[in-house]
């Protein structure tokens, strides 16, 4: 071969960044809110639905986790695996599915709870 090769060049390889990435931004997903709720109990000047300013934040790590996964599984199927990290992106988009969920479950219960005050209040 005339020319260096990635394999060739001593460089080691990158291995799958989105499926890492993806688990990353999973764990974010899911440890916003729970978070969120632990400073308003520490600060007393926050009520506890303040917590649910978190909730898009929320949403969006999980989707941009569960679309990381998403990119890893196509790099896994286009190198036909040698790049590594199969477990890695089930393991983000498992959390990044949780994470969505668990979001989709606050903002319900905040609608909820914005639709009892409404009718409370009249």
């Amino acid at each position: 071969m005339a020319a260096l090769t990635e394999s060739s060049n001593g460089a080691l390889p990158q291995g799958n960044r989105a499926a890492r990435a993806s688990v990353l931004f999973g764990f974010l997903g899911i440890a916003v809110i729970p978070v969120a709720v632990a400073i308003t109990e520490w600060r007393r000047e926050l009520e506890l639905i303040e917590a649910g300013y978190s909730v898009p934040a929320a949403f969006l790590f999980s989707a941009l986790a569960v679309r990381l996964a998403r990119r890893a599984r196509r790099s896994l199927e286009r190198t036909l695996g040698r790049i590594g990290g199969e477990k890695t992106a089930r393991t983000g988009r498992v959390l990044g599915w949780l994470g969505l969920y668990i979001a989709l479950t606050a903002a319900v219960s905040l609608g909820v709870y914005a639709y009892l005050e409404y009718v409370a209040a009249e």
